[in-house]
C-alpha cells in the first residue's frame, strides 16, 4: 500500500508542477522567459527522476525543487552557454528504484551514466531518452528482462554501456538500424542468447565491440558483416557458445588491436591470415575446440603483448618463431598437445612476465636462455615430459610463482637470491626425479604460501627453520627421504593449512607445539618411524578435518581429548603400538577396523587383538558388563543371597531404552506419512476442482505469464494457460504441485511447468512476484533456471528450465534393468554438484535460502548428468512455515526430515538442508532408500551404515551396481553423510563446508579446488 501511495505522490507532484509550469509561463513569453522555462523543466525532470530513487547515502540532498536551476546540484553538469543540464553521472551511489520518464525532460541532455548502483527490473519500453544523447552507462547494475531495445535506436548515441546486468532473450535482428553514430558497445556479462544481430554491419563507425559473457549461439559466418567494420579496434565474443570454423576474413579489419574470441566452440584450424593484423596487440582463442598446427603468420604480429592458445587441440613443435614477438608479456598455451622442446629463442621474449605451457608434450631441457626474461613472474611448465635441471638463473628472476611439477627433471633444487625471497609466494617442484638437499636458503622465503616438493628423493634433514614461513598455507613433502624430526616451530606462523610428511624417514615425537597449527585442517604424517605418544594438544586443532599418522612407531593411549574434535571426518591411526580405549567423542566410535588396526593394544570389539589398558591396580571390574564368564555368575548370585532378582546393567538399560525410541521413532514417521499422502491427495483432488472450475468461469484471462528469460514462441504467450498445458504431459508430482514438460517454441526446446497447489500459497500477487524474482536470482551451474510464472488467485504456475535425463530418484530406484547404473565417478560428481548448488543457496543471497525439501527426486540431471536442484526456495512462496505445514508438506519424504522439524518451536535453519543431503549422499552410496519397510522390521539407512562402520564391514554398504569404486573415497564420503546427519543441528557441518571437505577428499590440494 505504501508503495502505491507513493507512486500516486510521484505522479500527482508530476502533474502538479507541470500544470504550474504551463500556467505561470504561458508558452507566451520573451525569449529569457523561455529560458527560464526550460531551466525549469530541467528541475522539474531531474526531481520527478530523483523521486522514483531510493537513496540510502542522501547522496542527492541538494536537489531541491525550491532551485531555479540545476546547475549547482551534485553530479550535474550544465552547458556553461546555452545553461541547460548536458551531464548527469551518478555512478557508485547504491541508487535503487526505477530509471523514471522524468529524464524525458532534459531534452539537452549528452551524457546519462549510472553504472554500478542497485537498479533492478526491466526497462520500460516507453522510455524515450532525449535524441541528442551521446553516452549511456547502464552498466554493473541488476537489471533484468528483455534487452531495452528503444536506447540503441536513439540515432546520436555514441557510446552505449549496458554490461554486467541480466538482461536476457535475442537480441532482434534488426537492432542495429539507425548505429551510424556508435562507436562503443558494451553488452558484456548478461544472459543474451540466439543468433549476433546482421544489422551490425551498418555500425560503420564501431571501435569497440564486446558481447562477451553471454549466451551467445550459431556459426560464426554470422560475422561475416563484422569484418567489413574497418574502424573496429576491438572485438570481444568470448564466453559465450559461438561453434564452426573461425571464418577467414580476419585480416580485412586491418586496424583491429585486441580479438577475443576463447571460452566459445569453435573447431577447426585458426585462420591462416590471422597474423595479417599489424596491429594486434591481444589474441585470445582459449578454451575452443581448435586443431591443427599454427598458422606460420602469426610470427608477424611484432605488436603482440597477449598471446591465449590455452585448452585447445592444437598440435605441432613448439614454434621456434617465438623469440620474434619481442612485445610479448602474457603467452599461455597450456592444455594443448604441442610437442618439441622449448626452443631458445624464448629468451628473447625481455618483456615476458606470464609464461604457460603445461599439460602438452614437450620435452628436452628448459633453456638456460629463459633467464634473460628478467620481468618474468609466473612460469608453469606442469604435466610434459621436460628432463634436465632447474636452470640456476631461474631463481634469480623476481619470480612469484614456480610450477615444473610432473617432469622428468633431475638434480638438486637451486639456491634462491634475495629477489626470490622477496616475491616467490608458491613453489611446485613436485613429481620430479630431484635429488639432494633442501636448499638453506629456502627458510628465507618469507612470503611463500604455497610448497611442494613430493614424490622426488630429496634426502635431506628436515628443515630446522620451519617456522621463518609467515605466510605459509600448504606444505608438502611427501615421499622423498627426508630424516630427522619434526621441528617444534613449524607452526610458529599458525597460517598451515595442510602439512603433509607421508613417506619419509622422520624420527622422534610429534611435537607438542602443533597446537600453534590453529588453521591446520590436513596432518599428515603417515609412513614414517615417529615414536612416543599422540600428544594431548593435536585436540587443540578445532579445524582439523583429516588425521593421518598410519605406519608410524607411535605408542601409549589415545589422548581422549581427540573426541572433542567436532570437525575431524577421517582418521587413520593403524599399524602403531598404541593401546587403550579410543575415544568416546566425535568420529572415534565410527572408526572401521582398517583405521585401527595393527596396534599393540587398542581396545575395540571391532578388532580381535588384545586390549592393553594401562590403569592403576587393584581394579575390580563387573564381568557382568561386558558379558564373559558363567562360573563368575553363578558366584555372584550366591554371593548376593539377599537379592533374588538379577539387576540389568546401566549399558543393558540404556540400549533397550534406545531400541525403544527408534521403535517408537519409526511408527510417528510411518503414520505420518500415510497422513501426508492422504492429505496429499486430497490437496491434488482439490487444486484441480478448482482450477477446472475455474477455467469454466472464465476469469483466467486476468492473469498474466512473466518471463523472465527465455525467447518463447506464440503459443506460450498466450492469456489462457490451458493454452500452456495443451500439449503439456505429466512428468512428475510432488509436495508443491504437479509438474508438465511443454514444448517452447524455440528450437524444439522444453521447459517445465509446476502448477502449484494453492493451499497456502501467497494470494497476494505484489508479494508472489516478490518472492518469485528473488528466486529467479539464484543463478547456479546446478541450480534449475526459474524462467518466469502465471500468476491468479486461483491458479500459480511456475516455469524452469527442463532437465532431460529426468531425477536422481528416477535413475537410482526406477531405471530399466537394461539401462547403465550410475558409476561411483557420476555419483561423487552428483554430491559434489548438490553441495555446491546447497552452499550458493546458502552463502550467496542474505538471509540465506532454504530448500527445506532435499531428496534425489528434487536433484534433475542434464545431458551430461550434471545435477541441478529443482523446487529450491518454494517454501518462502507459503504464507507461513509452521509445524503444521511441516508435518503434511514434508513429511512425504521420511528419512530426509531433519529431526528438529518435528518439534513444536520450529528453529529451521541451514542446518536442515544439510541433514538432507547427508541422507541423499548415503542412498547414493549405497542405491538404498532412506527407510525401507520389510515384513516384520523397517531399516533406517542412516543406522544401517553406522552399524557397519562400527563394525569395520562399510563397504558392504556400497551399491552393488558399483563394480569399481576407490576405498579411500567411499569411506570418508560415508563418514561425512553421517556428520551431516547428526541429531545435534550444531554439530553438523555447513554446505561450505562440506564441499570443501569433499574437495579435499578428491584432491587434497587448496589452491586447485573449485569454487561452489
Amino acid at each position: 500500500m505504501m508503495i502505491r501511495t507513493m507512486g500516486f505522490l510521484h505522479v500527482a507532484l508530476y502533474v502538479l508542477v507541470s500544470l504550474m509550469a504551463t500556467v505561470y509561463f504561458g508558452g507566451r513569453m520573451a525569449n529569457g522567459d523561455d529560458v527560464s522555462a526550460q531551466l525549469n523543466d530541467d528541475v522539474l525532470g531531474l526531481i520527478v527522476f530523483k523521486s522514483d530513487l531510493s537513496d540510502p547515502s542522501s547522496s542527492l540532498v541538494s536537489w531541491s525543487e525550491d532551485d531555479a536551476s540545476p546547475c549547482s546540484w551534485r553530479y550535474v553538469q550544465c552547458d556553461p552557454l546555452t545553461g541547460r543540464v548536458a551531464q548527469v553521472s551518478l555512478d557508485g551511489l547504491g541508487l535503487s528504484g526505477k530509471i523514471g520518464r522524468g529524464l524525458e525532460k532534459l531534452d539537452r541532455l549528452k551524457v546519462l551514466s549510472l553504472s554500478r548502483n542497485n537498479f533492478t527490473g526491466s526497462i520500460s519500453p516507453q522510455l524515450s531518452l532525449p535524441s541528442g544523447l551521446q553516452r549511456l552507462n547502464l552498466s554493473r547494475n541488476g537489471l533484468s528482462g528483455p534487452f531495452p531495445t528503444s536506447l540503441v535506436n536513439v540515432s546520436s548515441i555514441r557510446f552505449l554501456d549496458l554490461s554486467e546486468n541480466s538482461f536476457s532473450g535475442p537480441l532482434p535482428d534488426g537492432l542495429f538500424g539507425s548505429c551510424s553514430s556508435l562507436h562503443f558497445i558494451s553488452f558484456a556479462g548478461n544472459r543474451l542468447e540466439g543468433p549476433i544481430p546482421s544489422s551490425l554491419a551498418k555500425c560503420t563507425f564501431l571501435n569497440s565491440l564486446n558481447l562477451s559473457g553471454n549466451k551467445f549461439s550459431g556459426d560464426p559466418n554470422f560475422a561475416s558483416g563484422i569484418w567489413t567494420l574497418q574502424r573496429l579496434r576491438v572485438l570481444d565474443l568470448s564466453n559465450n557458445m559461438l561453434s564452426g570454423p573461425i571464418p577467414v576474413g580476419v585480416s580485412a579489419v586491418h586496424n583491429l588491436k585486441e580479438l577475443r574470441l576463447g571460452g566459445n566452440r569453435f573447431a577447426g584450424q585458426l585462420p591462416a591470415d590471422v597474423g595479417l593484423c599489424p596491429h594486434l596487440t591481444a589474441l585470445d582463442f582459449r578454451y575452443n575446440l581448435l586443431t591443427g598446427a599454427l598458422p606460420a603468420s602469426l610470427q608477424y604480429l611484432y605488436s603482440l603483448v597477449s598471446l591465449s592458445l590455452a585448452n585447445n587441440m592444437l598440435t605441432g613443435d613448439f614454434p621456434n618463431w617465438i623469440g620474434k614477438i619481442t612485445s610479448l608479456q602474457y603467452l599461455d598455451f597450456s592444455g594443448n598437445k604441442f610437442t618439441g622442446s622449448i626452443p631458445t629463442s624464448v629468451g628473447n621474449l625481455q618483456s615476458l612476465r606470464y609464461l604457460s605451457l603445461s599439460g602438452n608434450e614437450l620435452s628436452g631441457s628448459i633453456p638456460l636462455s629463459l633467464a634473460y626474461c628478467s620481468k618474468l613472474t609466473v612460469i608453469r611448465l606442469r604435466d610434459n615430459s621436460i628432463t634436465g635441471s632447474v636452470p640456476g638463473g631461474l631463481f634469480d628472476l623476481g619470480l612469484q610463482e614456480v610450477d615444473l611439477s610432473k617432469n622428468k627433471l633431475v638434480g638438486p633444487i637451486p639456491p634462491g637470491s634475495s629477489k626470490l625471497f622477496q616475491s616467490l609466494h608458491t613453489l611446485d617442484l613436485s613429481r620430479n626425479n630431484l635429488s639432494g638437499v633442501i636448499p638453506a636458503e629456502m627458510d628465507l622465503l618469507s612470503t611463500l604460501r604455497y610448497l611442494n616438493l613430493s614424490w622426488n628423493g630429496l634426502s635431506s634433514r628436515m628443515p630446522p627453520e620451519l617456522g621463518y614461513f609467515q605466510n605459509l598455507t600448504v606444505l608438502d613433502f611427501r615421499n622423498n627421504d627426508l630424516y630427522g624430526s619434526i621441528p617444534g616451530d613449524i607452526c610458529d606462523s599458525r597460517s598451515l593449512a595442510i602439512l603433509q610428511l607421508d613417506g619419509n624417514a622422520l624420527t622422534g615425537p610429534i611435537p607438542e607445539e602443533i597446537e600453534n597449527c590453529s588453521s591446520l585442517y590436513l596432518l599428515s604424517l603417515s609412513h614414517n618411524n615417529l615414536s612416543g605418544p599422540i600428544p594431548k594438544s593435536v585436540s587443540m586443532l578445532s579445524n582439523l578435518k583429516i588425521l593421518k599418522l598410519e605406519f608410524n612407531e607411535l605408542s601409549g593411549e589415545i589422548p581422549q581429548e581427540l573426541g572433542k574434535l567436532e570437525d575431524l571426518l577421517a582418521v587413520n591411526i593403524s599399524h602403531n603400538r598404541l593401546t587403550g580405549r579410543l575415544p568416546a567423542g566425535g568420529i572415534f566410535p565410527s572408526l572401521d577396523q582398517s583405521a585401527i588396526q595393527g596396534n599393540l593394544g587398542i581396545c575395540s570389539p571391532i578388532l580381535k587383538g588384545p586390549c592393553v589398558m594401562n590403569v592403576p591396580k587393584p581394579l575390580v571390574l563387573d564381568p557382568y558388563a561386558y558379558g564373559n564368564g558363567q562360573q563368575d555368575g553363578h558366584k555372584h548370585r550366591n554371593e548376593g543371597s539377599g537379592h533374588s532378582h538379577m539387576f540389568l546393567s546401566v549399558s543393558a538399560i540404556v540400549a533397550i531404552s534406545a531400541a525403544f525410541l527408534i521403535a517408537c521413532g519409526v511408527i510417528v514417521v510411518s503414520l505420518l506419512n500415510v497422513s501426508a499422502r492422504r492429505r496429499l491427495a486430497f490437496i491434488d483432488t482439490a487444486s484441480e476442482s478448482k482450477c477446472s472450475s475455474f477455467s469454466r468461469s472464465g476469469n483466467l484471462a486476468t492473469g498474466k505469464l512473466i518471463l523472465f528469460d527465455l525467447k518463447v514462441s506464440p503459443d506460450i504467450s498466450l492469456s489462457n494457460p490451458h493454452s500452456l498445458l495443451n500439449k503439456a504431459s505429466k512428468i512428475g508430482e510432488g509436495v508443491f504441485g504437479t509438474v508438465f514438460k511443454v514444448p517452447s517454441g524455440v528450437q524444439g526446446k522444453m521447459v517445465a511447468v509446476k502448477r502449484l497447489v494453492t493451499s497456502n500459497i501467497v494470494q497476494n500477487q505484489e508479494d508472489f512476484d516478490r518472492e518469485v524474482r528473488s528466486l529467479g536470482k539464484a543463478r547456479h551451474p546446478n541450480l534449475i533456471v526459474l524462467i518466469g510464472y502465471w500468476w491468479t488467485p486461483q491458479l500459480q504456475l511456475i516455469v524452469t528450465e527442463y532437465a532431460p535425463n529426468g531425477s536422481l530418484h528416477s535413475k537410482l530406484h526406477e531405471g530399466l534393468p537394461s539401462s547403465s547404473p550410475l558409476s561411483w565417478a557420476t555419483r561423487f560428481k552428483i554430491a559434489l554438484g548438490v553441495g555446491k548448488g546447497l552452499a550458493h543457496l546458502h552463502h550467496a543471497f542474505v538471509p540465506p535460502i532454504i530448500h527445506y525439501n532435499i531428496k534425489p527426486s528434487n536433484i534433475l540431471l542434464d545431458e551430461n548428468d550434471n545435477p541441478k536442484i529443482s523446487d529450491f526456495g518454494l517454501a518462502r512462496l507459503l504464507t507461513k512455515l509452521d509445524r503444521h505445514v511441516m508435518s503434511n508438506r514434508f513429511q512425504s519424504a521420511p528419512g530426509y526430515v531433519a529431526p528438529e522439524l518435528a518439534c513444536q518451536s520450529l528453529r529451521v535453519n541451514e542446518k536442515c538442508d544439510v541433514y538432507g543431503f547427508g541422507i541423499l549422499i548415503l542412498e547414493l552410496v549405497t542405491g538404498r532408500r532412506p527407510v525401507e519397510y520389510g515384513e516384520d522390521n523397517v531399516v533406517i539407512l542412516s543406522d544401517h551404515v553406522r552399524v557397519l562402520l562400527e563394525q569395520g564391514n562399510a563397504l558392504d554398504c556400497v551399491d552393488p551396481s558399483i563394480t569399481e569404486y576407490p576405498e579411500d573415497e567411499v569411506l570418508p564420503v560415508l563418514k561425512l553423510a553421517l556428520v551431516c546427519t547428526s541429531q545435534v543441528p550444531s554439530s553438523r557441518p555447513s554446505m561450505a563446508e562440506v564441499v570443501q571437505i569433499l574437495q579435499v577428499i578428491k584432491t587434497p590440494v587448496p589452491h586447485r579446488m573449485e569454487p561452489y
